[in-house]
């Protein structure tokens, strides 16, 4: 475990092994921690960097105005002061906005782009109602301590009969949330539409989904796939919206055959 300062934000990170970066960005509700099977399993080939996003994990807390950019500024930050070059970004949820929102605002970053179990933003993949009522959901949660709410939201996350280790693993993660991490995060998403910047991507870009994903179903992955030239779509059957948890080797093999395909990006 890493710190480094990043616009006035302390930022926690984690790196292990060697090779062509690869930068991990987590959902909401978690931190680096989600990302452990990939850090361990792709470290062979890979410098694998999970970072904390700003009110996550060991990371401050950001400004009750942060929002998406502010996110994806910060990312770049951490990226710079890391001398990452052009990483490969992967990003689940809430992750995988914000890879689009880095792509977005900082295009020279991005050697190539994982999305997986991923929005353009709620605002721009789901109808409205559904992002207000996402929102309302979680500003009400957020008054609550998160024991009261937390088992609430597995059921979207996973499938039945994921082994209850890793339940409990993610739980102790969604146990760590903080409303001041949880808010801008949130308020941020709701907000975001990133379907202008799709048709702009220039990168390789692979789209991973599981079909039981009831958080970002099908449909919304098809229309990222339609909109994001050259993009490849696999999706993994009988896996759910934690698709990194749920099915870690199914992941892990779909990412590596990516990236092997494509080599080494250029510094």
């Amino acid at each position: 475990m890493d710190h480094i300062e990043v616009d006035g934000l302390r930022i926690g990170f984690e790196r292990a092994g060697s090779g062509p970066p690869l930068v991990l960005l987590h959902g909401a509700f978690s931190d680096r921690r989600a990302w452990r099977r990939q850090l361990d399993d792709l470290a062979d080939a890979f410098t694998v960097i999970a970072w904390d996003a700003p009110g996550c994990g060991h990371s401050s807390d950001p400004p009750e105005t942060f929002r998406l950019p502010d996110y994806a500024d910060v990312l770049a930050g951490l990226i710079d002061a890391l001398e990452l070059g052009r990483p490969h970004v992967l990003g689940l949820s809430f992750g995988g906005g914000l890879a689009l929102e880095l792509y977005r605002r900082h295009p020279h970053i991005p050697a190539s782009l994982i999305l997986a179990s991923a929005y353009a933003g709620w605002a721009g993949s789901l109808p409205e109602h559904e992002v207000q009522a996402r929102l309302a959901r979680s500003l009400r949660d957020a008054e609550r301590p998160p024991e009261e709410w937390v088992e609430e939201y597995l059921p979207g996350l996973f499938t039945d009969g994921v082994p209850q280790e890793m339940i409990d693993g993610f739980v102790e993660m969604m146990l760590d949330t903080r409303p001041a991490g949880m808010l801008p995060m949130l308020r941020g998403f709701a907000e975001a539409d990133l379907r202008d910047v799709l048709p702009r991507i220039e990168v390789p870009t692979l789209l991973l989904y599981g079909d039981a994903d009831l958080r970002s179903p099908l449909p919304v992955a098809e229309a990222l796939h339609a909109r994001i030239p050259g993009s490849r779509l696999v999706v993994m059957p009988g896996v759910g919206h934690g698709s990194n948890l749920e099915a870690p080797d199914t992941f892990n093999t779909h990412v590596r055959s990516f990236l092997s395909f494509l080599g080494s990006p250029s510094a």
